[in-house]
C-alpha cells in the first residue's frame, strides 16, 4: 500500500530522529518522577495518601464530583500546556523551554504513577491504570507531535534567516499551527475521558484504595 495513504506515518518516518529525541525526554522525565517518590518523607507520603483517599472516598460515594466542571478544567489545562508549547515554538530561543515542558510532563506522570504504586502496590497500579494511563496515551503523543512541529518550525526559522525565504517560512508556520489545532481535538477527547468515563471506572477501584488506607 502506498505510504502516501498514511500521512501521519509518513510524517513520523521522515522526522523519526526528532520524535525519538522528544520521546526519550518524556521517558526520562517519567523515570525521574518515579525516582522522586523515593525522596518523600514519611509525613509527606501520609499527607498525600490522606488527600488521595479523601478523593477516592468522594468518588466511591458518588457525590461532590462534577463531571462537566472536571471536563472543562481538563480542557483548559491541556490547552494552556499546548498553547505554551506552540508559543515557545515560535522562536528558536523558546525551543529549549519546549523540551523542558516535555520533560516536566513526564516527571508529573512518573511521580503520580510511582506514588500510587509505592503506597498502594497493585491496587495503586489498578487505580493508575484507570485514572492516569488512558488519557496520557493521547495527551503525551499529542504533545510529542506538537513539540516535533515546534522543532521543525525552529529549523525553518534558522533557514529562513539564512536564505531569506519568507514564503517558505509562512508555509512552515501554517503547517505548525494546523498541527497544533489538530492536537486540540485529541486533547479534547482525552478531557472527555477524564471528565466522564474515568470517574465511573475509578468508582469501581476506589473501595480497594480505601481498604488499603484503613490499614496503613
Amino acid at each position: 500500500m502506498n505510504s502516501s495513504g498514511h500521512p501521519l506515518r509518513s510524517y513520523m518516518k521522515e522526522h523519526f530522529p526528532f520524535f525519538l529525541f522528544i520521546f526519550v525526554l518524556f521517558a526520562t522525565g517519567i523515570v525521574f518522577g518515579a525516582v522522586l517518590v523515593g525522596a518523600l518523607t514519611l509525613e509527606q507520603r501520609e499527607e498525600m495518601a490522606r488527600h488521595l483517599s479523601a478523593f477516592a472516598a468522594t468518588i466511591d460515594q458518588g457525590g461532590g464530583f462534577d463531571s462537566t466542571a472536571s471536563f472543562q478544567q481538563s480542557v483548559i489545562l491541556h490547552l494552556k500546556w499546548l498553547g505554551l508549547i506552540w508559543v515557545l515554538g515560535l522562536s528558536v530561543i523558546g525551543l529549549p523551554l519546549v523540551f523542558a515542558l516535555d520533560f516536566l510532563k513526564g516527571v508529573l506522570v512518573g511521580f503520580t504513577v510511582g506514588y500510587m504504586v509505592s503506597v498502594y502496590s497493585w491496587d495503586g497500579v489498578l487505580f493508575a491504570f484507570v485514572s492516569v494511563l488512558p488519557q496520557n496515551l493521547v495527551i503525551i503523543p499529542a504533545f510529542i507531535i506538537v513539540s516535533v512541529g515546534a522543532t521543525l518550525f525552529a529549523i525553518h526559522l534558522v533557514k529562513a534567516r539564512v536564505v531569506e525565504r519568507e514564503g517558505s517560512l509562512a508555509g512552515a508556520f501554517w503547517r505548525y499551527t494546523a498541527t497544533a489545532l489538530l492536537m486540540v481535538v485529541a486533547l479534547a477527547g482525552a478531557a472527555l475521558y477524564e471528565g466522564y468515563l474515568s470517574p465511573e471506572l475509578m468508582k469501581q477501584v476506589a473501595p480497594r484504595l480505601l481498604s488499603v488506607f484503613s490499614i496503613l
